[in-house]
């Protein structure tokens, strides 16, 4: 901002906003809140705006706030000419006019877009960083079977941030691989709804679910498909039998077998608990990505 021919106050202006909002806009995402006290627009959306920032602060989220009667000089630097506006500015810059979005839901949208594309560094981000190679490796040790020091792992990481998904869906798919199943349930259960849609989340839901299916013997499901191979229910049943007894593959074919045969089955219930399957193991695991590839070659081809 220019301060040439200006005078001691609007120069003195000019600094104070370089300190409150340009400097740390350099490293933080800076909600910049234009108002005025006879503002009614202003006073109403102006809590929703504090209560976002306190919520969002340990990623790196300021509010500052500019009273336009107060402080003329900022407000003709962005030539204002009604209010509230709000923009969101990082590196000295605005990055989002946020003036339209009025409601809580709304202004945390946008900033979720806003952090997942700039390099803001809040305490949330630095923590992600410092645990995100604790957690794969979490995986890699319960991806080899061990899921005794996975949880251990996993457990460890919680001490750091208790709330995070990924760390709870580890936990959750360690006790299951460890037969800890009502455990498991109860880990689940107790979580805030807000958490449910996480997809970490999901994944250990679908491997509760399947590790709840108790182990039994296959003959029973295998004779009546050797009497009647369009036998669906039992071909059903025995995915899920082989399902609980950690038999993947094999629980695959028989899925998949269905949905050659009719997909339409029981309202598609092959395909959703094939699905369930692909979920558990991960999406991005390699062997899920195979099996997806088979479900879709026999869906589009």
């Amino acid at each position: 901002m220019a301060t040439l021919g200006m005078s001691a106050d609007e120069r003195e202006a000019i600094r104070s906003f370089q300190e409150r909002v340009l400097q740390p806009s350099l490293e933080n995402l800076v909600i910049l809140d234009f108002w005025a006290e006879w503002c009614g627009p202003c006073k109403q959306l102006g809590p929703v705006l504090e209560k976002v920032a306190a919520d969002y602060a340990d990623k790196g989220v300021r509010l500052v706030k500019i009273d336009v009667d107060e402080e003329k000089v900022i407000a003709a630097q962005f030539q204002i000419r009604s209010i509230p506006t709000v923009y969101a500015i990082f590196g000295g810059q605005p990055v989002a006019d946020l003036t339209q979005y009025r409601s809580e839901g709304q202004i945390k949208r946008v900033l979720d877009q806003l952090l997942g594309q700039l390099p803001v560094k809040g305490e949330a981000q630095a923590l992600e960083a410092e645990i995100a190679p604790l957690i794969a490796m979490g995986e890699e040790v319960l991806g080899s079977g061990d899921a005794g020091r996975a949880e251990n792992i996993f457990r460890q990481i919680a001490d750091m941030d208790p709330d995070h998904p990924e760390v709870i869906g580890g936990l959750v798919r360690s006790m299951v691989a460890l037969g800890r199943v009502d455990e498991a349930r109860a880990l689940i259960e107790a979580l805030p709804d807000a958490a449910a849609g996480d997809p970490a989340i999901a994944r250990a839901r679908a491997a509760l679910d399947i590790a709840a299916t108790p182990p039994v013997d296959t003959a029973a499901f295998e004779q009546r498909l050797t009497a009647d191979a369009d036998d669906h229910e039992a071909r059903f049943e025995l995915a899920n039998a082989l399902m609980a007894g950690g038999r993947r593959d094999e629980a695959a074919d028989a899925l998949l077998e269905i949905v050659r045969r009719d997909r339409a089955w029981n309202e598609g219930a092959a395909r959703t608990r094939f699905l369930q399957l692909l979920e558990a193991a991960g999406l991005e695991d390699q062997w899920a990505r195979a099996q997806r590839r088979r479900l879709s070659a026999l869906l589009f081809t």
